[in-house]
């Protein structure tokens, strides 16, 4: 059954939102972020963002509610940061974690008594801070800090070994949104 959805997002005051054919840019004190829709229409209207289709589907529907996620994260993200929080644990072999800025990547060495050393991609637009056992990811696009973050932890993924026994490695211990 088709079925009219409509979603209005208000936008806060000193920022800016373009639509340009199926693209809106958010724009606010020299940033800007994007994001791509298509299937359904786009407008401003005053101080709201308003999402509509006349006869949605359920896959439309989806659509347009997921969109609206990412619209509501873009604006929270300019107003504050998304952190995310790792910690490392090495029970067998002393491992040593360096974030190369040079490079982008963070560098595990000496994990599980590797010699190889393993590398995680860091994501441009998120920054990473050391802390003895605790990494610090945050980022404005929740989806970058969060791939940056699923990063270093996959990197340190452990195959083949019994988890109950090989506990090392680099886990997130806190994402946006968590309760305290």
């Amino acid at each position: 059954m088709r079925r009219e959805i409509i979603e209005k997002i208000e936008i806060p005051e000193g920022i800016e939102t373009e639509i340009t054919g199926e693209i809106i840019k958010i724009k606010k004190n020299g940033k800007e972020m994007t994001r791509k829709y298509s299937g359904f229409e786009a407008k401003r209207e005053n101080n709201f963002l308003i999402l509509e289709c006349k006869k949605a589907t359920k896959t439309e529907k989806r659509e347009i509610k997921t969109l609206a996620a990412h619209i509501r994260n873009i604006l929270k993200g300019f107003h504050s940061k998304f952190e995310y929080n790792l910690q490392i644990c090495a029970v067998h072999f002393p491992m040593s974690v360096n974030f190369d800025k040079a490079e982008n990547k963070l560098i595990i060495k000496n994990f599980l008594g590797e010699v190889k050393q393993r590398t995680a991609k860091i994501v441009p637009g998120a920054e990473v801070k050391i802390e003895k056992e605790i990494i610090t990811v945050s980022g404005e696009n929740k989806e970058i800090a969060g791939q940056t973050a699923a990063n270093i932890e996959k990197a340190t993924r452990i195959t083949g070994r019994d988890r109950r026994i090989f506990q090392d490695g680099i886990f997130i211990i806190k994402k946006p949104g968590d309760k305290d």
